[in-house]
């Protein structure tokens, strides 16, 4: 697999590779070909190593004997976090650094699979940057992502939309769903607005008034 293009960081996402379960190496290659920073989180360099590719950031805790500087020589240059803060996912961290730079958006791959609980925690690590970081996550069945109080796409027919609160959120109203929702309300463990999907080719529209949401883009 080629080593990503070089382009503006304003132009186009970062993108992390996470350590949980890989994704289609097509897939990787189409989110690595412009995207102008790499960053890898902790011991998943060993596995992304042999893939060829062009890392630009090594970011986390680096605990249990992974010894970061062993990469420093076969990816130069290469900047290399240490984030030690236990109270805190290597995503997060990532995600902190990105905010560092004002780097306006990110995708993210190798997030969920494996572990359950890596994977809750990486979807619903998105909630406390809202409002600074677009973040994607992606794998080969879904994206998945924040909505803001009000969004709009264009979808063709069928496509299977999942909307999941994390916690509470109140006031949702659709447009071209097949299963409308009205001034309804969604509460995680209780009621979730999974497997829906788009009525007819065109644009969807979501309000929310309160609370988080999250649009799963999702295919079997």
């Amino acid at each position: 697999m080629s080593s990503h293009h070089i382009v503006r960081e304003d132009q186009e996402p970062a993108l992390i590779i996470a350590n949980g379960a890989s994704c289609d190496p097509e897939l990787l290659g189409q989110l690595l070909e412009w995207s102008p920073l790499v960053i890898v989180l902790d011991a998943a360099m060993e596995r992304v190593m042999q893939l060829d590719i062009k890392v630009d950031v090594l970011l986390g805790d680096f605990d249990r004997g992974f010894d970061p500087q062993y990469y420093q020589e076969k990816q130069y240059p290469l900047e290399i976090v240490v984030a030690p803060n236990q109270d805190k996912t290597d995503l997060e961290k990532a995600f902190d650094y990105l905010c560092q730079r004002k780097i306006p958006a990110v995708n993210v791959v190798w997030a969920t699979g494996k572990r359950a609980d890596h994977t809750i925690t990486n979807l619903t690590s998105m909630v406390p940057y809202r409002d600074k970081l677009k973040i994607v996550i992606i794998d080969d069945h879904s994206k998945v992502f924040l909505l803001p109080r009000r969004f709009e796409k264009w979808y063709e027919a069928n496509t299977t939309i999942s909307l999941i609160p994390v916690g509470k959120v109140v006031g949702i109203d659709s447009e071209n769903l097949f299963y409308p929702l009205k001034k309804d309300h969604l509460i995680i463990g209780y009621k979730t607005g999974s497997s829906n999907h788009v009525a007819s080719d065109g644009l969807v529209v979501i309000e929310h008034t309160d609370g988080d949401l999250l649009l799963m883009e999702c295919k079997d």
